[in-house]
């Protein structure tokens, strides 16, 4: 929309404003980090000659990927106001609910391995998993991606702590989870929520280690989380200032279990992740 850039503080302002009044924000959290990396962040979306870049990026790590497919990037025809790429063909990635059950199993772990090896291997990712992001095309059976504006490059010590916390998760380590969970600064160690903090941890990790197949249409395990995350909130528990990577890669890692919830995918999660962690 013309003009949007230069509406962004203000309205990332009142928003911040709007969630105060609301009560949503729990006393003692402080909204400003947060505020303050939606407006960068938003900024960003809106230089389409850096997207551009990061768009031709992906186009060269996926290259040799048969499963997607990225728009070709015309940096004579774009400025930082117009992106121009070329056009693909496809329908939303909503449609593949209807395929066959090998379809929705091989579109699901194509786009879960992506999601590990932005983090694991490029350490670069698009933090957004908007449905709308991706695409596919029946004829060619790939994945379109779409909308590069949120790339993110991560930071090597909070992948180096999502390597360790996940390693620590699906060996069963208690000892190794809590520090990891620890230098992530999801807990500060001796906190009076730490306990129910690292029993969430684990109780995904449950979820994925105890069934050879992860059933992704099954709401046991987000209705445990969240009940688990409504108990302490009702205790009045305030989350702790975690890096914005970890952030970033909590949504893209949320995008990606409602995605596989919406194809209806049936995946082994467990295998899945210890192939690209190890």
């Amino acid at each position: 929309y013309p003009g949007i850039a230069q509406s962004i503080d203000s309205d990332v302002s009142n928003v911040g404003t709007l969630v105060k009044m609301s009560g949503m924000v729990p006393k003692g959290f402080d909204l400003a980090p947060y505020m303050e990396e939606a407006r960068k962040q938003l900024h960003e979306e809106t230089d389409y000659a850096r997207e551009g870049q990061h768009m031709q990026h992906f186009a060269e790590l996926l290259s040799d990927h048969r499963d997607f497919d990225v728009p070709a990037f015309y940096e004579d025809w774009s400025t930082p106001e117009i992106l121009a790429m070329s056009y693909l063909d496809g329908a939303p990635i909503e449609t593949v609910a209807e395929a066959p059950q090998d379809e929705r199993n091989r579109i699901s772990a194509a786009l879960i391995d992506l999601t590990l090896r932005e983090i694991f291997e490029f350490g670069v990712t698009q933090s957004d998993p908007n449905f709308a992001n991706y695409r596919y095309n029946a004829d060619t059976n790939t994945i379109i991606l779409l909308d590069f504006g949120a790339t993110r490059a991560l930071e090597p010590a909070v992948v180096g702590g999502y390597r360790a916390l996940m390693n620590a998760g699906l060996s069963r380590d208690t000892v190794a989870l809590k520090q990891a969970a620890i230098e992530l600064q999801f807990i500060g160690g001796t906190g009076p929520y730490d306990d129910a903090i690292l029993d969430m941890i684990q109780t995904v990790f449950d979820a994925v280690c105890t069934t050879e197949v992860f059933d992704f249409t099954d709401r046991s395990l987000s209705n445990e989380m969240n009940a688990k995350g409504m108990a302490l909130a009702e205790k009045g528990y305030v989350p702790p200032p975690v890096p914005m990577d970890a952030l970033y890669i909590q949504r893209k890692f949320g995008g990606m279990f409602l995605l596989g919830s919406r194809l209806g995918a049936s995946l082994p999660v467990h295998a899945i992740l210890q192939e690209r962690l190890t």
